[in-house]
Order: C-alpha cells, then sequence, then structure tokens
C-alpha cells in the first residue's frame, strides 16, 4: 500500500484524474497504521496534504468503505479493509463489491482486464440479469484491436510493443465496422484525449457497444470497461461517462486488495472461455 501510495508504475505516469487514488492511499496508509483511531491533525501531518485534498480523500474512502468515522473528528479502518485482511490479502469481497456497485450505476456488465504476459485478459467482472455479459464469440486475446478492453490495453503499451502485440495478433475484421489499419488505429489511440474513455462502436460484435478506461493498479497496463448490448449512442455515451468518474473507486480496490491476479475459470463462465 506504502509503495502504491507514492508510486506509477514503471514508465507511465498515473494519469492525472486518478490522483486522488495515490492522495487517497497516503490518507488510507495512516489510518491503517493507527488501529485506535487518528484525527485529520495527525492524518494531514503526517501525510502533508492540503486541507481540501485531506477532505476529499477522506470522503472517497468513507464512501469506499475503507475508512469509518468513529467522532467528529476521529477515524479507523473501514470494513472493506477489514473484510481484504480476512481473505488472505486478495480482498475479492470489497472488489466484487465495487464492481457491482459500478455494474448498478452503470446499468451494464462491468469487466476488469490486464496486459499480462503480451496478452489481454479479463480479471474480474460483475453481471446480473439486467446487464448481461458480451458474448465471447471472438477470445478477446485475437481482438484488441476491435474491443474496448483491447483499446484501453494498447494506448497504455508503447508503439514497439503495440506492433509487436499486431505481429501475433493481426487486424482481423469482425464486423463491417473493425478497423484493420494499424496506422489509423495507432491514430485514434494517440489521439484520444487524456483520460477518455476508449469505445467500441459494433467493432467486435454486431448489436454490442462497449466502453473501456485505462487504469492501473500494478507493473501491467490495466482498464476498467462496460459493455451495453444495444447499439444506443446515447445510453453509451452516458454510461462511459458514469464509467470514467468511478474509475478511481476501482483503482482504489485494485490497490488495497492487490487483486491483480488472473480470477480461475470456470466452465460456467462463458466470457471467460474460448468459444472461436
Amino acid at each position: 500500500m506504502t509503495h502504491a501510495a507514492r508510486t506509477s508504475p514503471e514508465g507511465r505516469p498515473a494519469p492525472a484524474a486518478l490522483e486522488s487514488v495515490h492522495q487517497a492511499l497516503r490518507v488510507l496508509e495512516v489510518v491503517n497504521r493507527c488501529s485506535g483511531g487518528v484525527n485529520l491533525t495527525r492524518i494531514a501531518r503526517e501525510t502533508k496534504l492540503p486541507q481540501l485534498v485531506l477532505a476529499r480523500a477522506v470522503e472517497q474512502l468513507i464512501r469506499a468503505n475503507l475508512v469509518t468515522p468513529v467522532g467528529p473528528d476521529a477515524y479507523v479502518a473501514g470494513h472493506a479493509l477489514l473484510l481484504s485482511d480476512t481473505q488472505g490479502g486478495e480482498g475479492r469481497g470489497h472488489l466484487h463489491e465495487t464492481l457491482a456497485w459500478v455494474r448498478d450505476a452503470v446499468g451494464a456488465a462491468v469487466y476488469v482486464a490486464r496486459y499480462t504476459d503480451g496478452e489481454v485478459s479479463i480479471t474480474q467482472y460483475a453481471d446480473g440479469p439486467a446487464a448481461p455479459v458480451v458474448e465471447e464469440w471472438v477470445d478477446f486475446r485475437v481482438a484488441a484491436h476491435a474491443s474496448a478492453v483491447g483499446k484501453a490495453l494498447l494506448t497504455q503499451l508503447d508503439h514497439d510493443d503495440r506492433r509487436d502485440h499486431l505481429s501475433r495478433h493481426p487486424l482481423t475484421p469482425f464486423t463491417r465496422h473493425t478497423l484493420t489499419s494499424a496506422r489509423v488505429l495507432f491514430r485514434q489511440l494517440d489521439a484520444r484525449p487524456p483520460n477518455a474513455p476508449l469505445l467500441d462502436l459494433q467493432e467486435y460484435a454486431l448489436g454490442t457497444v462497449c466502453a473501456a478506461v485505462p487504469i492501473t493498479a500494478g507493473r501491467n497496463p490495466e482498464c476498467v470497461a462496460l459493455s451495453i448490448p444495444v447499439p444506443d449512442p446515447g445510453r453509451l455515451k452516458q454510461a462511459a461517462r458514469i464509467l470514467q468518474s468511478e474509475a478511481a473507486a476501482v483503482l482504489l480496490a485494485l490497490i488495497v486488495a492487490g487483486s491483480t491476479r488472473r480470477t480461475a475459470r470456470r466452465p460456467e463462465d462463458t466470457i471467460l472461455s474460448t468459444s472461436a
């Protein structure tokens, strides 16, 4: 937690919009160290955060249930942090709760993906009856150029690593909307405004649109994404805006939980299986 609070992934500076996560971690480090409770004066002294920044960080931690107020000016570790400790440090309970909350907020299935060992992998997801997962009719590992998840991971790679990925996974056209030019794809990735979501407008599958926001909790690029099984631009725009605003909460949950390892596949997990 201390390392995550003070550093960003090697070679990739932390996005400005997610700087609040690092500030919140600095606060959480102090609260977690003081098991009997700690007041704002001591937190401010140890973190050296300005008053308004400290107030926002504390508010974010309380909302995430990582810090609990026990008086007008005293705070202790929250239920979610204790839950992480009781689950062997993986914190799956808190992370799953966070993803479920984001799923309900955006009204769509949400995913966490990671680029590891040169491949795209879905590490966590949250779905439901009203928020079905996208049908993985083509393995996501070969569809990075066509999926919002893949684009959000590729945009965090340098030019050579992108080229290496595409040399192993050619730009196959899955629909009439799929980009098949590396030059156009790279231009699209590099022209993206900072912190803007990456989109898949029926490029992976007809009838499905997706959005993804880059986040990183370790050395490997990660992202949080959503999928909507209807080509509704208005709904996608609104959901992507909410996803962007809640990306920091997902990143915070990942860092605190240390849950960047791949989840074991289950036979019933269609989203994690290769069907083509």
